[in-house]
């Protein structure tokens, strides 16, 4: 789909479940990595990820479409067009768009990579984070404690 038939599509669901005409821009970002789309407030365009269209086909595209233009119509009626406001719960469920779209990254793991060991008592302490040895003691036996890698 290229950003022509994206402003297309765009413009027909707003008519379609908004009854109100789409007069702004809506466009592909590739930069946009954990959220399906952006609405933005001070120039009125909408951003979509194109991850999220090759990853979960049309009917995702639409329902984020439909959830920007949630934010896109009640911003400029001067409603509450934030996710806590109810103006915007409301219009979600009125027009069948969802509050979150799928998911588009796997989230980052980070696996525990620094091992430590208390000199004294033997206990052993798994961090995500390096830590300076010389700075802490051991909770149990206050014994010092050496990186046991």
């Amino acid at each position: 789909m290229n950003e022509q038939q994206l402003q297309e599509l765009t413009e027909r669901i707003s008519a379609e479940f908004f009854g109100r005409p789409f007069r702004h821009k809506v466009f592909f970002n590739s930069r946009l990595r954990t959220t399906g789309g952006r609405y933005r407030l001070h120039d009125h365009d909408i951003e979509i990820n194109p991850e999220a269209y090759r990853k979960h086909g049309l009917d995702e595209l639409i329902g984020i479409i439909k959830h920007e233009l949630c934010h896109y119509h009640l911003h400029l009626e001067g409603k509450g067009y934030r996710h806590r406001d109810r103006d915007f719960r409301e219009m979600l469920e009125l027009t069948g768009a969802p509050r979150h779209c799928a998911q588009i990254r796997e989230p980052a793991r980070r696996t525990a990579r620094h091992e430590y060991r208390c000199a004294g008592c033997g206990a052993r302490f798994v961090r995500k984070i390096r830590m300076d040895t010389s700075r802490y003691r051991c909770g149990k036996c206050r014994g010092q404690i050496v990186e046991s890698n």
